[in-house]
């Protein structure tokens, strides 16, 4: 097997600081339902957090712009607007790419360096990438601690619903550097594949955002959401106990390594040509897929109540 020289790799890591361009983790459809998982949780755990959200989420400075005509759908229950509400809170940091004001587009990740033909699998080591996911929730969740007026604590809340979900798809966490990438596959966005040879070519990260639900109207997130939490309960899951981000971040780079990159065995393709998946490849990672929405669902729900215990 060839191998870097170790200057050769370093050199690899600084270029790869420069220019990252990253696609949403998880798409938007999945970001709704961490929010509807949440909610429900909620709901039956701690009504009083729950109220306490809406209420800060309906002084969100958009609310009027982006969310009150979806909210006024007559055939929705005042409770299922609610739900509605945090399920387009967190999507929103998506729904405001591009805006000065609101938008950090580093925020949503972070670079654990992941070079197999080097040895290299380190979460003590990041690519310097600006703020990164584990700064960005620390802030907010300050903000949302602090006497803020509820109009920035409601941005805030938005952020911490995203990037909770953000932090549990494993692609968000890792930067897998190679020969083919010597300067990073920018979280699988460079790794080109194809579900089936007679499937379009795409990359690995937008296959992993959209594996468990394309459509994002409230019925089908809602709907989604039910099923998962009536399959994964809390029970089910022991990670649940682990409350820090960074925890959560250093889980999903072992999830990449392992299950998204396939310990190193999966192969990548070109522009032109992607590597068409193993033939158990989503019957493998689906559920992966599904557990860490859930999860996210479940430890938001349990971060807002601590954030607002005081």
């Amino acid at each position: 097997m060839h191998r870097f020289p170790r200057t050769f790799l370093l050199s690899c890591l600084l270029l790869a600081t420069v220019g990252l361009v990253r696609v949403y983790g998880w798409n938007k459809a999945t970001h709704m339902v961490t929010g509807a998982i949440a909610y429900r949780d909620l709901q039956a755990s701690s009504p009083q957090t729950l109220s306490r959200i809406v209420a800060i989420l309906k002084k969100h400075p958009d609310y009027q712009q982006r969310w009150s005509a979806k909210l006024a759908d007559p055939t929705l229950s005042e409770d299922e607007k609610n739900q509605y509400l945090f399920m387009l809170a967190a999507r929103w940091p998506d729904d405001i790419r591009g805006q000065a004001q609101y938008d950090h587009q580093s925020w949503h990740y972070i670079n654990y360096v992941y070079a197999p033909e080097q040895n290299i699998a380190r979460t003590d080591t990041t690519l310097a990438t600006g703020e990164t996911i584990l700064q960005a929730f620390g802030m907010n969740q300050q903000i949302l601690r602090s006497n803020a007026p509820d109009s920035a604590k409601a941005i805030a809340v938005c952020w911490l619903f995203h990037l909770t979900g953000d932090v549990h798809m494993p692609l968000h966490t890792t930067a897998l550097i190679d020969q083919q990438f010597p300067q990073g596959d920018r979280g699988g966005n460079l790794f080109k594949i194809k579900v089936m040879m007679s499937n379009q070519t795409i990359n690995l990260h937008s296959f992993w955002d959209g594996m468990l639900l394309g459509a994002d109207d409230f019925r089908s997130v809602s709907n989604l959401a039910v099923q998962l939490r009536q399959v994964i309960s809390r029970m089910q899951l022991v990670q649940l106990g682990r409350a820090d981000i960074n925890t959560w971040s250093k889980e999903s780079f072992q999830l990449a390594q392992d299950n998204a990159y396939r310990s190193n065995t999966l192969p990548a393709g070109t522009d032109q040509d992607g590597a068409i998946l193993p033939a158990d490849y989503v019957d493998t990672v689906k559920p992966i897929a599904q557990r860490q929405v859930a999860l996210a669902g479940y430890r938001l729900a349990d971060e807002l109540k601590a954030d607002l215990s005081d």
